[in-house]
C-alpha cells in the first residue's frame, strides 16, 4: 500500500489489520457481546461452547464478552497515558533544550530524581496512598512515563536547537512556542514516533501488570490484565481464560510497533526530501 508515494510493508499492513480489528471490537463492543460485561451467565469454568465461544471463567461470565469490554478499558486507557505523557514530556524536553540554563538544569535534575526510583515501585507506593482510580491510574502512569519521553525530547531538542533555520527564527523574534512546535517538532517527529509506540505499549503492558498485583483497573471492570489475573489459578485446567487475554496483550503491543516503525520510516523520508531540495 502506498501513501503520499510512500510504499508500507507487509508487516506494518498486519499491524494495522489487527488494531483496526481491535478498535473495531472496542467500539462495538456493546453491540458484538452477547451478553453483559459483569453479568454471571452459566456454571463457573464452563468450557468453550457454541454458547459460550471461549467459555467462562470463575464467576461463571462469558470470556468472549468480557474481552471485548476489556479491550475498551485496557487500551482507551493506555492511549490516554501515552498521549498526556508525550505532551507533559515533549513540552518539557523541548522547553529545556531551546532555553537551556538554569530551566534545562531544574528539569534535568527532577526527571533524574524521579528515574531513580524503580518506576514500578514508586507506581505502587503512589496508587497505595491515593487509591486506584482511573484519574490516579492515569495520571501516576502519564507522570512517571513522561520522564523517558523527556530524555529523548531533551536529546532530540538539543541537536535540532543548533540548525540553522532555528536560529533564523530566533533573529526573527519568534517566541519559544513557535520554536518548539514549528521549528523543532516536525523535524523530531521520526524518533518520537518509533517512541510513541513503545511507550504506548509500556503503558499497555504496565496497566496489565497493576492490574495483576491488585492496583489497576478494578473488578468488575473488564480488563485484559485483570482476566489473566482472576483466571490463572485455572492455567492447567481452563487455559483459554488465561492464555487468550494475555496473547491479545503480546499482539496489540507487537502490532502498535509495527505500525510506529511505519510511520518512522515514513516521516523520516519526507524530512529527508525536504533537506535534499
Amino acid at each position: 500500500m502506498r501513501l503520499f508515494g510512500h510504499r508500507f510493508s507487509l508487516a506494518a499492513l498486519i499491524g494495522l489489520a489487527i488494531i483496526a480489528i481491535n478498535l473495531l471490537g472496542a467500539v462495538l463492543a456493546p453491540v458484538i457481546a452477547p451478553y453483559g460485561e459483569s453479568t454471571p451467565v452459566g456454571d463457573v469454568w464452563a468450557p468453550p461452547s457454541a454458547e459460550y465461544w471461549l467459555g467462562l471463567d470463575n464467576l461463571g461470565r462469558d470470556m468472549f464478552s468480557r474481552l471485548l469490554y476489556g479491550a475498551r478499558t485496557t487500551i482507551s486507557i493506555a492511549l490516554v497515558i501515552t498521549c498526556l505523557s508525550f505532551a507533559i514530556g515533549i513540552a518539557m524536553g523541548f522547553s529545556a533544550a531551546v532555553v537551556g540554563g538554569w530551566i534545562d538544569t531544574m528539569l534535568s535534575r527532577l526527571v533524574d530524581t524521579l528515574m531513580a526510583i524503580p518506576t514500578l515501585i514508586l507506581a505502587l507506593i503512589v496508587l497505595s496512598v491515593l487509591g486506584t482510580s482511573i484519574p490516579v491510574l492515569v495520571g501516576t502512569i502519564a507522570v512517571l512515563d513522561s520522564t523517558r519521553v523527556f530524555r529523548l525530547s531533551r536529546a532530540v531538542g538539543l541537536n535540532i536547537a543548533v540548525m540553522d533555520y532555528v536560529e533564523v527564527a530566533r533573529l526573527r523574534g519568534e517566541g519559544l512556542r513557535w520554536i518548539v512546535w514549528r521549528e523543532v517538532l516536525p523535524n523530531a517527529l521520526p524518533p518520537l514516533i518509533a517512541e510513541f509506540g513503545l511507550r504506548f505499549c509500556f503503558a499497555f503492558l504496565f496497566i496489565a501488570s497493576l492490574s495483576f498485583l491488585g492496583l489497576g483497573v478494578q473488578p468488575p471492570s473488564a480488563n485484559w490484565g485483570v482476566m489473566v489475573a482472576q483466571n490463572r489459578a485455572m492455567l492447567l485446567i481452563h487455559p483459554v481464560a488465561v492464555l487468550v487475554p494475555a496473547l491479545l496483550i503480546g499482539v496489540l503491543a507487537i502490532s502498535v510497533n509495527l505500525i510506529a516503525d511505519a510511520l518512522t520510516q515514513f516521516f523520516g523520508d519526507r524530512i529527508h526530501e525536504r533537506l535534499m531540495v
